[in-house]
């Protein structure tokens, strides 16, 4: 599955803590601040709540009406809309639904994909499997288990971009007919390489909580609630990818 398919709108590295600082301090920020308010965490959960209605809307529509042209759009649009938010976050509120709406086209066609190729059951299990890393996750950041430090932060950014890079060539080789071995491949290290991707989307997940509390902590302007509300929703889909290609080349060894 040729991927930015499986990636690109799913990177996060962009969420930086300067980009909260910057966007609390800058002058040009004043009239947003004042006229909206600032950020809190109740403010950005609600819009991740928002955005994660709006994805399954049009996510259930695609998974009932499987379409290439749905995964296409959602994948390229969606591409599109994260850019946009990462270089104008101000944009955010206006971009943010967009993109939830594009990538449910997306998550809806590629979770058709898997259902028709693959054991019916596997859906249910990316779902289940990806709430559970989500809770997971919240609970080691709320009980201090891990903390996120700025080591900790650029060794994951690192970590995710490289990830990116592999994705990227795989994406342009499939245009000439190559595939890297492996990555989409069953077998013990396709599993492996999956494993660890998987973790990697897992540790996404701390960062963006931090960046809920960093955004109320530095008072950014309220329209950062919906910044961080998308990284969160960028991570979650990418996580639920991987998770739907691991049960695959797991279902593949039965």
């Amino acid at each position: 599955m040729a991927r930015r398919s499986m990636f690109s709108s799913s990177s996060n590295p962009f969420m930086k803590e300067e980009a909260f600082q910057n966007s609390a301090n800058s002058p040009l920020d004043a009239g947003f601040i004042s006229a909206a308010g600032r950020m809190t965490v109740s403010g950005a959960v609600n819009k991740t709540y928002i955005l994660f209605g709006l994805m399954m809307l049009t996510a259930v529509a695609s998974y009932v009406f499987a379409n290439p042209l749905f995964m296409f759009v959602g994948a390229i649009g969606g591409l599109i809309a994260a850019l946009v938010a990462s270089f104008k976050p101000h944009l955010s509120a206006t971009v943010a639904p967009i993109y939830a709406l594009l990538e449910g086209l997306f998550v809806g066609s590629i979770t058709a994909y898997f259902a028709a190729a693959t054991y019916s059951g596997i859906i249910f299990n990316a779902i289940t499997l990806t709430l559970g890393v989500l809770f997971t996750m919240l609970f080691i950041y709320k009980t201090g288990v891990i903390k996120v430090t700025e080591k900790l932060r650029a060794g994951v950014v690192m970590a995710t971009a490289s990830i990116f890079i592999v994705y990227l060539l795989n994406w342009i080789l499939s245009l000439f007919g190559i595939n890297m071995p492996y990555l989409h491949q069953g077998g013990t290290m396709g599993i492996v390489i999956s494993l660890v991707v998987i973790g990697v989307a897992a540790f996404n997940l701390l960062l963006d909580f931090d960046n809920f509390d960093k955004g109320e902590k530095y008072g950014a302007p309220a329209y950062m609630e919906w910044y961080c509300a998308m990284g969160l929703l960028i991570t979650l889909v990418w996580l639920y990818i991987e998770m739907l290609k691991l049960l695959a080349k797991l279902s593949s060894r039965d």
